[in-house]
Protein backbone atom coordinates (compact mmCIF):
# COMPACT_ATOMS: atom_id res chain seq x y z
CA UNK A 1 0.00 0.00 0.00
CA UNK A 2 1.64 3.20 -1.19
CA UNK A 3 -0.96 5.79 -0.22
CA UNK A 4 -1.73 6.86 3.34
CA UNK A 5 -5.03 5.98 4.97
CA UNK A 6 -6.57 9.41 4.61
CA UNK A 7 -9.50 10.57 2.54
CA UNK A 8 -12.72 9.01 1.32
CA UNK A 9 -13.45 5.44 2.42
CA UNK A 10 -16.16 4.24 0.03
CA UNK A 11 -18.27 1.33 1.30
CA UNK A 12 -20.27 -0.59 -1.27
CA UNK A 13 -24.07 -0.67 -1.05
CA UNK A 14 -26.02 -3.91 -0.73
CA UNK A 15 -26.92 -5.69 -3.95
CA UNK A 16 -30.41 -7.24 -3.68
CA UNK A 17 -30.28 -11.02 -3.98
CA UNK A 18 -32.85 -11.15 -6.79
CA UNK A 19 -31.04 -8.75 -9.15
CA UNK A 20 -29.50 -9.97 -12.42
CA UNK A 21 -25.79 -10.28 -13.19
CA UNK A 22 -25.87 -6.79 -14.69
CA UNK A 23 -26.19 -5.45 -11.14
CA UNK A 24 -22.81 -7.00 -10.31
CA UNK A 25 -21.26 -5.30 -13.33
CA UNK A 26 -22.88 -2.05 -12.26
CA UNK A 27 -21.29 -2.42 -8.83
CA UNK A 28 -17.84 -2.69 -10.40
CA UNK A 29 -18.59 0.33 -12.58
CA UNK A 30 -19.69 2.36 -9.55
CA UNK A 31 -16.60 1.44 -7.56
CA UNK A 32 -14.46 2.39 -10.57
CA UNK A 33 -16.18 5.78 -10.58
CA UNK A 34 -15.66 6.20 -6.82
CA UNK A 35 -11.94 5.54 -7.28
CA UNK A 36 -11.88 8.02 -10.17
CA UNK A 37 -13.40 10.56 -7.79
CA UNK A 38 -10.60 10.02 -5.29
CA UNK A 39 -11.65 7.19 -2.95
CA UNK A 40 -8.56 6.02 -1.05
CA UNK A 41 -10.04 2.85 0.43
CA UNK A 42 -12.86 0.55 -0.70
CA UNK A 43 -14.85 -1.75 1.54
CA UNK A 44 -16.91 -4.59 0.12
CA UNK A 45 -19.99 -4.96 2.31
CA UNK A 46 -22.66 -7.41 1.18
CA UNK A 47 -25.51 -8.65 3.33
CA UNK A 48 -27.93 -11.33 2.20
CA UNK A 49 -26.16 -12.63 -0.90
CA UNK A 50 -25.22 -16.28 -1.32
CA UNK A 51 -21.59 -17.27 -0.93
CA UNK A 52 -20.90 -17.80 -4.63
CA UNK A 53 -22.19 -14.38 -5.59
CA UNK A 54 -20.32 -12.64 -2.80
CA UNK A 55 -17.14 -14.38 -3.88
CA UNK A 56 -17.66 -13.34 -7.50
CA UNK A 57 -18.33 -9.71 -6.59
CA UNK A 58 -15.39 -9.54 -4.19
CA UNK A 59 -13.03 -11.13 -6.72
CA UNK A 60 -14.05 -8.59 -9.38
CA UNK A 61 -13.48 -5.73 -6.96
CA UNK A 62 -10.14 -7.20 -5.87
CA UNK A 63 -8.96 -7.20 -9.49
CA UNK A 64 -10.09 -3.59 -9.90
CA UNK A 65 -8.45 -2.45 -6.69
CA UNK A 66 -5.21 -4.26 -7.51
CA UNK A 67 -5.14 -2.51 -10.89
CA UNK A 68 -5.76 0.93 -9.39
CA UNK A 69 -3.64 0.60 -6.27
CA UNK A 70 -6.56 1.24 -3.92
CA UNK A 71 -6.80 -1.23 -1.01
CA UNK A 72 -9.89 -3.45 -0.85
CA UNK A 73 -11.24 -4.27 2.61
CA UNK A 74 -13.78 -7.05 3.15
CA UNK A 75 -16.48 -6.49 5.75
CA UNK A 76 -16.88 -9.23 8.33
CA UNK A 77 -15.55 -12.18 6.31
CA UNK A 78 -11.99 -13.20 6.97
CA UNK A 79 -12.18 -16.26 4.72
CA UNK A 80 -13.46 -14.21 1.79
CA UNK A 81 -10.65 -11.71 2.29
CA UNK A 82 -8.15 -14.55 2.13
CA UNK A 83 -9.83 -16.13 -0.89
CA UNK A 84 -9.77 -13.02 -3.08
CA UNK A 85 -6.47 -11.64 -1.81
CA UNK A 86 -7.98 -8.48 -0.33
CA UNK A 87 -5.81 -5.95 1.46
CA UNK A 88 -7.62 -6.53 4.73
CA UNK A 89 -10.80 -7.00 6.69
CA UNK A 90 -13.13 -4.87 8.79
CA UNK A 91 -14.69 -6.38 11.91
CA UNK A 92 -17.34 -5.29 14.36
CA UNK A 93 -18.18 -6.11 17.94
CA UNK A 94 -19.78 -9.46 17.06
CA UNK A 95 -17.39 -10.44 14.26
CA UNK A 96 -13.93 -11.98 14.11
CA UNK A 97 -11.34 -11.12 16.74
CA UNK A 98 -9.02 -8.46 15.27
CA UNK A 99 -5.99 -10.21 16.77
CA UNK A 100 -6.99 -13.45 15.02
CA UNK A 101 -7.51 -11.53 11.78
CA UNK A 102 -4.03 -10.08 12.11
CA UNK A 103 -2.54 -13.54 12.62
CA UNK A 104 -4.36 -14.95 9.58
CA UNK A 105 -3.80 -12.04 7.19
CA UNK A 106 -0.28 -11.06 8.22
CA UNK A 107 1.59 -8.02 9.37
CA UNK A 108 0.91 -5.95 6.23
CA UNK A 109 -2.86 -6.43 6.19
CA UNK A 110 -5.25 -3.59 6.98
CA UNK A 111 -7.40 -4.58 9.96
CA UNK A 112 -10.25 -2.19 10.76
CA UNK A 113 -12.42 -2.33 13.85
CA UNK A 114 -15.81 -0.72 14.53
CA UNK A 115 -15.78 0.99 17.92
CA UNK A 116 -19.16 2.77 17.75
CA UNK A 117 -19.08 5.42 20.51
CA UNK A 118 -16.44 3.78 22.71
CA UNK A 119 -12.91 5.07 23.14
CA UNK A 120 -12.16 2.07 25.36
CA UNK A 121 -12.99 -0.30 22.50
CA UNK A 122 -10.70 1.69 20.24
CA UNK A 123 -7.81 1.56 22.68
CA UNK A 124 -8.24 -2.20 23.04
CA UNK A 125 -8.42 -2.66 19.25
CA UNK A 126 -5.25 -0.63 18.74
CA UNK A 127 -3.46 -2.67 21.40
CA UNK A 128 -4.14 -5.93 19.54
CA UNK A 129 -3.01 -4.64 16.16
CA UNK A 130 -5.87 -2.73 14.50
CA UNK A 131 -4.75 -0.63 11.53
CA UNK A 132 -7.60 1.83 12.04
CA UNK A 133 -10.63 2.26 14.28
CA UNK A 134 -14.06 3.48 13.20
CA UNK A 135 -16.55 5.54 15.17
CA UNK A 136 -20.17 6.39 14.42
CA UNK A 137 -22.88 6.95 13.41
CA UNK A 138 -22.10 10.65 13.81
CA UNK A 139 -25.27 11.72 12.01
CA UNK A 140 -28.58 10.05 11.30
CA UNK A 141 -28.02 7.15 8.91
CA UNK A 142 -30.47 5.32 6.68
CA UNK A 143 -28.21 2.25 6.75
CA UNK A 144 -28.13 1.89 10.55
CA UNK A 145 -30.82 4.18 11.99
CA UNK A 146 -30.41 2.81 15.54
CA UNK A 147 -26.62 3.04 15.63
CA UNK A 148 -24.73 4.72 18.47
CA UNK A 149 -24.48 8.49 18.01
CA UNK A 150 -21.17 9.88 19.30
CA UNK A 151 -20.32 13.54 19.01
CA UNK A 152 -17.30 14.88 17.15
CA UNK A 153 -15.33 15.38 20.37
CA UNK A 154 -14.87 11.60 20.53
CA UNK A 155 -12.57 11.94 17.52
CA UNK A 156 -10.58 14.64 19.29
CA UNK A 157 -10.19 12.50 22.42
CA UNK A 158 -9.24 9.47 20.33
CA UNK A 159 -6.71 11.51 18.36
CA UNK A 160 -4.99 12.46 21.62
CA UNK A 161 -4.67 8.80 22.64
CA UNK A 162 -4.10 6.94 19.36
CA UNK A 163 -1.61 7.18 16.53
CA UNK A 164 -3.55 5.02 14.05
CA UNK A 165 -6.07 6.40 11.52
CA UNK A 166 -9.55 7.29 12.75
CA UNK A 167 -12.61 6.61 10.60
CA UNK A 168 -15.88 8.52 10.92
CA UNK A 169 -19.06 6.96 9.58
CA UNK A 170 -22.78 7.63 9.50
CA UNK A 171 -24.83 10.18 7.61
CA UNK A 172 -21.79 12.09 6.40
CA UNK A 173 -22.24 14.67 3.65
CA UNK A 174 -19.88 17.20 2.06
CA UNK A 175 -21.64 19.80 4.20
CA UNK A 176 -20.84 18.19 7.55
CA UNK A 177 -17.59 16.44 6.64
CA UNK A 178 -15.22 19.24 7.65
CA UNK A 179 -16.50 19.15 11.24
CA UNK A 180 -15.32 15.55 11.54
CA UNK A 181 -12.02 16.10 9.74
CA UNK A 182 -11.23 19.07 11.96
CA UNK A 183 -12.06 16.97 15.03
CA UNK A 184 -9.56 14.31 13.98
CA UNK A 185 -11.04 11.99 11.34
CA UNK A 186 -8.52 10.65 8.83
CA UNK A 187 -11.10 8.81 6.75
CA UNK A 188 -14.77 9.46 5.99
CA UNK A 189 -16.67 6.23 5.44
CA UNK A 190 -19.62 6.80 3.11
CA UNK A 191 -22.14 4.51 1.43
CA UNK A 192 -25.31 6.30 0.33
CA UNK A 193 -23.72 9.71 -0.15
CA UNK A 194 -21.48 8.24 -2.84
CA UNK A 195 -23.24 5.25 -4.39
CA UNK A 196 -26.80 6.64 -4.42
CA UNK A 197 -25.64 9.77 -6.24
CA UNK A 198 -26.50 10.18 -9.94
CA UNK A 199 -22.81 10.87 -10.62
CA UNK A 200 -20.73 8.63 -8.36
CA UNK A 201 -17.39 10.10 -9.43
CA UNK A 202 -18.57 13.65 -8.74
CA UNK A 203 -19.99 12.63 -5.36
CA UNK A 204 -16.72 10.93 -4.41
CA UNK A 205 -14.79 14.00 -5.53
CA UNK A 206 -16.94 16.26 -3.34
CA UNK A 207 -15.95 14.21 -0.29
CA UNK A 208 -12.32 13.87 -1.31
CA UNK A 209 -11.99 17.62 -1.72
CA UNK A 210 -12.93 18.14 1.93
CA UNK A 211 -9.43 16.94 2.84
CA UNK A 212 -7.77 19.73 0.88
CA UNK A 213 -6.12 22.28 3.21
CA UNK A 214 -7.95 25.56 3.52
CA UNK A 215 -11.10 24.38 1.75
CA UNK A 216 -14.26 25.97 3.07
CA UNK A 217 -17.23 23.64 3.44
CA UNK A 218 -19.90 24.00 0.75
CA UNK A 219 -22.94 26.07 1.53
CA UNK A 220 -26.18 24.31 2.40
CA UNK A 221 -28.75 24.49 -0.36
Amino acid sequence: MNRPLRGLYAITPDTPADTPDSADRRLVTQVTQAITGGARLIQYRAKGLDEARRRAQAAALARLCDATGVPLIINDDLELALTVGAAGVHVGRDDSDPAAARRRLGADAIIGVSCYDSLDLALTAAAVGASYVAFGSFFQSTIKPRAARPTADLLTRARARLDIPLVAIGGITPQNARLLITAGADLLAVITGVFAAPDVAAAARAFSQQFEPGLRPPEHT
